[in-house]
């Protein structure tokens, strides 16, 4: 089973997020800010397969959290998503540039996400 940590400050995505993953045979790890993230799962190393991360977070934002996972060797090739409301292609290409694998625009339904995910691990 592959593990994935979702990072949102939204309790309700997370519950949604999480609902869609173990159906798709996840072991879910949630965060609900950027500094709980790196605090409990980042700086620790601890080991998934992906992260799913918001974009607009309080203190540590997305894309800082993709920055400081990617300077993590445990990290360096982790497929991150980014799944947010935004969809401004500045904003797309900041995250690409700090490390995004991916860009998912809120909402998403259960099957849409499932096929970006079976996407990135048939690669």
């Amino acid at each position: 089973m592959k593990n994935v940590l979702i990072v949102d400050d939204s309790a309700t995505v997370l519950m949604s997020l999480e609902t869609i993953l173990s159906k798709i045979g996840f072991n879910v790890s949630k965060a609900s800010s950027g500094e709980e993230a790196l605090a409990k799962y980042i700086n620790k190393a601890a080991k998934f397969d992906l992260v799913i991360t918001d974009l607009n977070m309080n203190a540590v934002s997305g894309i800082d959290l993709i920055k400081k996972a990617r300077a993590n060797a445990a990290y360096r090739f982790t497929p991150i998503l980014m799944l947010t409301t935004e969809s401004q292609p500045e904003k797309r290409q900041e995250a690409k540039r700090a490390g995004a694998t991916g860009w998912l625009v809120k909402p998403i339904n259960g099957p849409d996400l499932a096929g970006v995910i079976k996407k990135l691990f048939s690669s």
